[in-house]
């Protein structure tokens, strides 16, 4: 996470949405869950974020048109409480500040969705928009680009590498299952049981010595 770190998020912190970035890779949400967010949602006293539903694009075959819905989580594992780091809730209230300034400003021309990350006119970011924004800090802080899903991946393998259990890591990344989390990030669960293989190794050993 490093280059993230240092190359990265200074550069979208001048970005308005530089708090919806910011608990992407603080907190592991899938895209669709972070535009469909409500300010409700955020449970300022718990420093929780409720998933309670999502942004999705949906196609008309009928008309060829795609539009934006809101639904809910598609599984029950999907619809969770995540716990909130101090710098998103920190990041959170600025934003919200922001938003209020800019809701103001516009008055009745404002459509309140009271969504926590909008356009500035309170309509639904289109999930692609978002990744243009991404893709466009990446190359502005010169690195390689890389999905805006990638953010979730690099959550979760980082709290793995921590030793968090991968049943916590399942409950935050909303996963139908831990055998879905341990498919996923096998890689890191290998690197892991490396130095237990090494200990246990050195203990049998010792005994045949």
């Amino acid at each position: 996470m490093g280059q993230m770190n240092t190359q990265l998020l200074p550069v979208l912190k001048g970005h308005r949405l530089y708090a919806a970035f910011l608990t992407l890779f603080m907190v592991g949400l899938r895209r669709g869950e972070l535009l469909g967010l409500r300010w409700q949602d955020v449970d300022w006293k718990s420093e929780a974020l409720h998933i309670r539903q999502t942004l999705a694009r949906m196609k008309n075959h009928e008309v060829g048109h795609t539009h934006l819905i809101f639904q809910e989580p598609k599984t029950e594992k999907s619809r969770r409480t995540i716990p909130l780091p101090e710098g998103c809730l920190t990041a959170l209230r600025q934003h919200r500040a922001h938003q209020a300034a800019e809701k103001l400003a516009l008055g009745p021309a404002h459509n309140d969705h009271s969504l926590v990350f909008c356009h500035a006119d309170g309509r639904p970011i289109d999930p692609r928009t978002l990744n243009r924004y991404f893709s466009q800090a990446l190359a502005q802080a010169g690195l390689a680009p890389i999905r805006l899903h990638d953010a979730r991946h690099t959550f979760a393998t980082w709290l793995l590498e921590q030793g968090v259990s991968p049943k916590v890591v399942q409950t935050m990344l909303g996963h139908s299952s831990i055998a879905l989390t341990l498919d996923i990030y096998s890689h890191v669960s290998l690197d892991l049981e490396k130095p237990a293989a090494a200990t246990l190794n050195a203990v049998l050993a010792s005994g045949l010595q």
